[in-house]
């Protein structure tokens, strides 16, 4: 954890668990119709009338999720609200409200805190989300975070991973592999750096890719869009392990085959000249790297002309019978059977 040795330091035990809470949350003003009550009582109270609520969550550990040495605790404090609106996005749902708790030592500082919970209050007034509550205590093995986020949609607008069928166009948005390349980078600059703490990394040619990883951004917009282009996925998912698991996932839970065509898949200039510096291939970062947190659905061929000059949205394969598998095409138009690589938070490497 990266802190100024000559920031004042405030012990988190001198507030105590409430005062700590209090501290904490007194910048948070609730924004949404649907919160009646937030944080402050034994539980928020929220009334979403006639609307359907999604409800999701995800647990952030340190040394697992995220490393402090590279990681700024605002960052943080950003992405573990990314992390969660963007599923309920993938529902085609509208974000509303948020828990966050969170298990802390007391190597952390009330300041280190106060910048961590900046970040959450950042992404709550840009996505329009409230936070209702939440619960602080102890922790012996570092930090935890965990996020709730809630959202509501019509049932007529929902949007589940089983909805996909057969010639429906498979359809991302934004580009992929960013997010896995930013990290090896500043995985890179973190050993050169134990090496000679002397030596500053140069990181200008890296700025996109390193964004990706540290402060990726929720899809809402795309949400958005796609009521003003007047189409309704058949399917959707969120990339957070990869494309090849996500593609394996809505094939699956909509019993259907696929074809992703390697040519298709958005690479960013800086995902290319990267991959070829780490001696990778840029399409198996696409597929497996995951955390680009891009948004991945299934539309049908109808809507095709109300897209296809969207440039925030890439087709890149169409959906089959099952008999078919789940193929990628490769640029030589061979078939090569989709396998799910992607990041495994129970292992410790992405497989090649």
């Amino acid at each position: 954890m990266i802190e100024d040795k000559n920031q004042e330091r405030t012990s988190i035990s001198s507030l105590g668990e409430f005062g700590l809470i209090d501290h904490l949350t007194k910048q948070f003003n609730d924004k949404n119709a649907s919160t009646l009550k937030g944080i402050g009582d034994d539980a928020a109270v929220l009334d979403f009338k006639n609307k359907l609520v999604v409800l999701t969550t995800d647990l952030l550990v340190e040394g697992v999720h995220f490393d402090l040495s590279y990681m700024p605790l605002k960052h943080l404090g950003y992405k573990a609200v990314m992390v969660n609106l963007s599923d309920v996005y993938a529902m085609n749902a509208n974000a509303t409200q948020i828990t966050v708790s969170i298990a802390v030592s007391n190597r952390f500082s009330l300041e280190s805190l106060e910048a961590l919970y900046a970040g959450i209050h950042q992404a709550a007034e840009v996505y329009g989300v409230d936070v209702v509550g939440g619960d602080t205590t102890s922790s012996q093995t570092g930090l935890m975070i965990s996020v709730t986020a809630l959202g509501e949609v019509d049932l007529e607008s929902v949007v589940k991973r089983s909805g996909a069928q057969s010639n429906d166009l498979l359809v991302v948005s934004g580009d992929l592999g960013g997010a896995y390349l930013g990290l090896q980078v500043l995985e890179r600059e973190k050993q050169v750096f134990k090496v000679n703490p002397n030596n500053q990394p140069d990181l200008e040619a890296y700025t996109y890719i390193i964004e990706r990883q540290l402060k990726p951004e929720a899809r809402k917009d795309i949400i958005k869009l796609l009521k003003d282009l007047d189409v309704l996925p058949t399917s959707m998912i969120d990339i957070s392990d990869g494309l090849s698991s996500e593609i394996i996932h809505l094939c699956k839970q909509s019993e259907v085959g696929c074809d992703l065509y390697e040519t298709k898949i958005p690479l960013d200039p800086q995902v290319i000249s990267t991959s070829e510096e780490f001696n990778m291939d840029s399409t198996t970062v696409a597929l497996n790297g995951g955390e680009d947190y891009e948004l991945l659905m299934t539309i049908s061929q109808e809507d095709f002309p109300k897209i296809k000059a969207n440039p925030n949205l890439t087709v890149i394969g169409y959906m089959t019978d099952p008999g078919n598998g789940m193929n990628l095409v490769t640029r030589a138009e061979a078939k090569i059977p989709l396998t799910a690589q992607g990041w495994n938070p129970l292992s410790s490497d992405l497989e090649p």
